[in-house]
């Protein structure tokens, strides 16, 4: 089974979700972040460059854990339309 392509919203939005986490994360290491949320540091690296924009409800969920934010913030910042996605 085939996965359709992302929209640009959708590559717009895990854009927004991994530069959020990217400022969550401050002086902390990708490596500590990433082993405490149990993914790889290379998963937490395409995360938080974009090149995967859409981690596993499961991998959000421990990384706002390990990270201090609030889902519900990290689910808002997925859903927050920006100006040059309004209209695709």
């Amino acid at each position: 089974m085939n996965r359709p392509p992302l929209s640009p919203d959708q590559i717009a939005a895990g854009r927004r979700l991994g530069v959020a986490l990217r400022a969550a994360r401050g002086d902390r290491s990708q490596a500590e972040i990433a082993l405490a949320a149990g993914i790889s540091p290379e998963t937490l690296r395409k995360i938080e460059g974009g090149r995967l924009p859409t981690p596993a409800f499961g991998t959000v969920v421990c990384l706002s854990e390990v990270l201090g934010v609030p889902i519900g913030e990290l689910a808002e910042i997925w859903l927050t339309a920006t100006p040059e996605t309004v209209g695709r």
